[in-house]
Formats: C-alpha cells, structure tokens, sequence
C-alpha cells in the first residue's frame, strides 16, 4: 500500500521554530490549489500499489477552506486506486477547530486529525509565536470529540528554554487525562535560517540545552509506559490500533507521494523534491517544465536509508532482512560496528532484531549516521 501527501503552504502565522516551506500571505491559495490538482493527474501513475493513506501536512492545511480540501480529495479519487478504508489525516491548528470546521471536514470525508498543541501552557505559546491559546488548546478536543472524530492525534514540544520538568510533566499529564489517542512529542531544534536562531544569535532568546531535552525525553518515556502507550516510533506514542498509518509507511520503507511546493515523493527507486517557492512551482507545473529535482539511490543508499527508518522504530532492523543487502553494501562492516553501541547499551538484539535501548533513543540519529555505509569502489584494471 501506498501514501499520497498534501503540502499546503500557508499559515496564518509564523512560528518562530518552524523550517518548512509556508507563506502566511493566502493571496494565491486558489492557484496552489488548482496547480495541485493538475499535479496529481499528470503524476497519476507514479505509485504501483493502491493509496492507504492520504496526509494533509504543511503548512497549516486547517486554515484553508473545506472546498480547496474537497477538490483535491476528489482529483486523487479520480486519478489513483483508493482504498476503501483510506486514512485521510488533516494537520489542524487549535485556533481554526470549531464545531462547523469539523463537521464540513468530516463531510468531505477526513476520518483523522493531527493537532497542533505543542503546549497547554499560555507563556510557552507566546514564546513560540503560536497562533492560538492555552484555552483553545484544551476547548478543541472537546469539540474534536462531540464531532465524532474517535482518530486523532496531538503534537507537543519539549526542551523549550523555560519549560520547566514540572510544567512538562504537565502537559504530559494533561495529554493523558484527555485520553489522546496518539500523542507526538518533538525536541525543540534550532533550524538554520529560523527566527528563532537569529533571535538566539541576537541574545534575544535563550538556546537549548541538550542536558534539559535529555531529561525531558526520559521523562516522557517513562509518563507514556507508565500510561500504557505504545512507544512504536522515537517521537510517537499510541493506544492500542491508533498508529498513524500514513508515517508507518514513512518508516516502513513503503513508496509515497508528494504534492505541492517542497513536498517530496519516493518510489524505492529514486527520491524526488518539489521546488519550493509557491511562484515558481504554480508556474512550472502549468507550463509543464520541470519542478522537481531528482536523485537515483544507490543499494548503499538504499541500505542507510532503510537503517536510519527501521532504527527509529520499535521493531527495530531485521537481522534477517539485512541477508539482502549484499555484494554493492558492506554489511559486514555495519555488523561489525553496530557491536560498540550493543557493548556501550544503546542498541540490544532480541528475537533477530537490532533496537534501541531506552537510553539510546535519545541518541537515534548519532548512532544511525555512524552505522551508515560509505559506497564500495570497485576496482578494475587490465589483465
């Protein structure tokens, strides 16, 4: 099964963390829209297996209007093999969450929500320049729920300087009393070229501390095992049958496309990337010239990629399937080095699977980066 992503560019307002593509000046949303749509038709043989899942990210999708959300879900309907039990995700801000806006969604036919809370804490809103308050942080679940959405999910941040251990634990347990039933937490990242590093760089903002973020994602394991979450993803927990389905692929190595500015797509074969400047990809797009880059992976890329995914997740990397990975990969070298982070406590093999331990979770991407292979140069001469 396949997944279809949606990249809608627009926020109402920008948060000073945020690194992905989005304008907050919703002029030509009725073009980005359109040149979607002709998007979705010319690239309709892109995927080999049916659409799972379809994922309204951006950006903020939620503030855009239920007719824009309508006319693409009809475009792919009418292009690509949808499955009957398709999960249609739409990312949704507090502040565009009503009792009208939920139903009009669940009209149109989204069946799960991703949230965007970060805080229950009025002072940690402000200071990431978020669009919407403490109070309608808590008041959209109640609304999400009254809606018959059962499916949702809720976005947190930790590691912010100010956040208190208590105040985290807070949010935490406030997460927990609502009984969410799929809970993202994210360490807060000082992204070159934010206004948040420039604010840092300018001593107008405290940075990070890694020792604090540490302390917290401990925090956090321990609160969601505690609550009989499933840990099944570093930054992800679930009650029982409410993983995303739409980031499993993600992780699971499964093809995607991507749609609109920025978004990317990959068919196991090669990845490809959507320009992102909102102009110059509604231009292109409709001039038919080329708006996207392209990269064909190698089976040693292949092979980082697949350990980068598989060791983020509670399965781990197959012991098994790494037998094919042979000849072009140096898996004997990976086999080798992955023995220092089992010997240190960070990785444990158990049942033909390499994972995390929890202490190792917080170092995942460290320990994938070193774990990766370096392509082998095949030597050749004249006999």
């Amino acid at each position: 099964m396949a997944g279809i992503y949606i990249h809608i560019p627009f926020c109402r307002q920008a948060c000073f963390y945020c690194n992905f593509h989005f304008s907050t000046q919703l002029k030509n949303t009725e073009e980005i829209i359109l040149t979607i749509c002709r998007e979705a038709a010319e690239r309709k043989n892109y995927l080999s297996t049916p659409v799972d899942t379809i994922y309204f990210g951006g950006g903020t999708p939620s503030c855009i209007g239920t007719n824009a959300l309508s006319k693409i879900i009809e475009t792919l309907e009418k292009n690509f093999s949808i499955s009957p039990g398709v999960e249609i995700t739409l990312e949704a801000n507090p502040d565009d969450i009503s009792a009208v806006s939920l139903a009009e969604w669940k009209t149109i036919g989204i069946n799960r929500l991703s949230v965007g809370i970060q805080s229950f804490f009025e002072k940690h809103l402000q200071w990431m320049n978020r669009s919407h308050s403490a109070i309608q942080a808590e008041k959209c679940i109640d609304l999400i729920r009254n809606a018959g959405f059962t499916n949702f999910s809720i976005d947190l941040i930790y590691g912010i300087p100010g956040l208190s251990n208590k105040e985290w634990a807070e949010n935490l347990l406030n997460a927990i009393r609502f009984n969410i039933p799929h809970i993202s937490c994210y360490a807060l990242t000082v992204e070159p070229k934010t206004a948040l590093h420039q604010m840092i760089r300018q001593h107008k903002k405290e940075d990070v501390d890694e020792g604090v973020q540490s302390a917290q994602f401990h925090q956090l394991v321990k609160k969601m095992r505690a609550a009989n979450y499933h840990h099944y993803e570093i930054s992800n927990f679930a009650q029982p049958g409410f993983e995303s389905r739409h980031n499993s692929s993600y992780w699971l190595n499964k093809e995607y496309l991507g749609l609109g500015p920025s978004a990317h797509s990959y068919n196991g074969e090669s990845r490809q990337w959507n320009i992102s400047n909102n102009a110059l990809y509604i231009k292109n797009v409709n001039n038919t010239l080329p708006f996207f880059e392209i990269e064909y992976l190698t089976a040693t890329q292949k092979f980082n990629e697949w350990i980068m995914t598989s060791l983020r997740t509670s399965t781990g990397i197959s012991l098994e399937k790494i037998n094919k990975y042979s000849g072009d990969v140096d898996v004997a070298g990976f086999l080798n080095d992955i023995k220092k982070w089992i010997e240190a406590g960070n990785i444990k093999l158990r049942a033909g699977h390499y994972t995390l331990t929890r202490k190792g979770k917080f170092f995942a991407d460290g320990i994938a980066a070193d774990l990766f292979r370096e392509e082998i140069i095949h030597a050749s001469g004249k006999g």
